[in-house]
């Protein structure tokens, strides 16, 4: 019995970049490729914007040839990014920029004194 199907969800570590696609290991012995069509649905101007090398991501396997070890993989449709690599995002919230805009005052007198 094979170990993945098409259409699972699997955690694999982003290898390598290239302007076609990710390549992502997903074990020893099984690697694949996010070809730049199973990145979105819209446009993409440069596959950069969606992994960095090292990066844990989820994929959905499209293809798989066991013999092989190799997989078609996508990231449509899926919230392909880890919790882990949400922590270091930035979270944008209902606030937007209010938090800032009450400081902006205080922060402008100070670097005022400063230059003084």
């Amino acid at each position: 019995m094979a170990k993945y199907k098409i259409g699972d969800i699997v955690e694999g570590k982003v290898t390598g970049i290239e302007s076609y696609g990710i390549f992502v290991l997903i074990d020893d012995n099984i690697a694949g490729l996010i070809h730049i069509s199973e990145l979105s649905d819209l446009f993409v101007r440069d596959v950069k914007e969606y992994a960095n090398i090292d990066e844990i991501i989820r994929v959905k396997i499209i293809e798989y040839d066991e013999e092989h070890g190799k997989m078609k993989l996508s990231i449509k449709g899926i919230d392909y990014r880890n919790e882990q690599n949400k922590k270091h995002g930035i979270i944008e919230t209902k606030k937007g920029f209010s938090g800032l805009s009450n400081e902006l005052d205080t922060w402008i007198v100070k670097k005022e004194e400063e230059l003084q």
